[in-house]
C-alpha cells in the first residue's frame, strides 16, 4: 500500500490471498493511520471483494482501478518493481518472513527521493502529519 503525498510504502505478508486475508492485512497495517485514510484505490483482483468492510472500519471511500491501466497506478508499479530488488520474480514467495518484507519496506521508506525533495517518505510522511510512522508501523506490527 502507498501513501500518495509522502510516498510510504506499508507491506505486510498474508497467508493467502482470500478476501478474509487481505481485510485482516488492510486492516492490520492501516488501523493506527486511520486518521490519515481518506481513500483506497484497489485493483481488480478478486482478493479486495470486502472492500466495503475495509471502507466502514476505516472510515474512508474506496475505489477500483480500470482494468488493464496500470499506467494509472504509476507509483505503486514503480514501487512494486522496487520490491522487486528484494524478492526476484524467479523467487519462490512461500520462503518469505514477515520479517524480511518489513526489512524491504523499512529500507524503502529510509531511501531519499528527489520528488520529495531528496527527503525519505518516512521524514515526508512526519512533515505532512507530524506523526512518525515508522513508531506506527512497529506499534502496529506489536500489538
Amino acid at each position: 500500500m502507498d501513501e500518495r503525498k509522502s510516498k510510504l510504502r506499508l507491506a505486510l505478508l498474508v497467508a493467502n490471498k482470500t478476501a478474509e486475508e487481505v481485510v485482516c492485512g488492510i486492516n492490520t497495517l492501516l488501523g493506527v493511520f486511520k486518521d490519515w485514510v481518506q481513500t483506497l484505490t484497489f485493483d481488480n483482483g478478486k482478493e479486495f471483494a470486502k472492500h466495503e468492510e475495509v471502507a466502514n472500519i476505516l472510515e474512508c471511500e474506496t475505489y477500483f482501478a480500470k482494468p488493464y491501466h496500470a499506467w494509472e497506478r504509476g507509483q505503486n508499479e514503480n514501487v512494486n518493481r522496487l520490491l522487486r530488488q528484494y524478492f526476484p520474480k524467479m523467487m519462490g514467495l512461500l520462503d518469505v518472513t514477515t520479517g524480511q518484507v518489513l526489512d524491504a519496506v523499512h529500507k524503502l521508506n529510509n531511501r531519499p527521493k528527489k520528488c520529495l525533495g531528496f527527503r525519505t517518505p518516512y521524514e515526508a510522511f512526519r512533515k505532512l502529519s507530524g506523526t512518525d510512522a515508522e513508531k506506527l508501523v512497529g506499534y502496529t506490527l506489536i500489538t
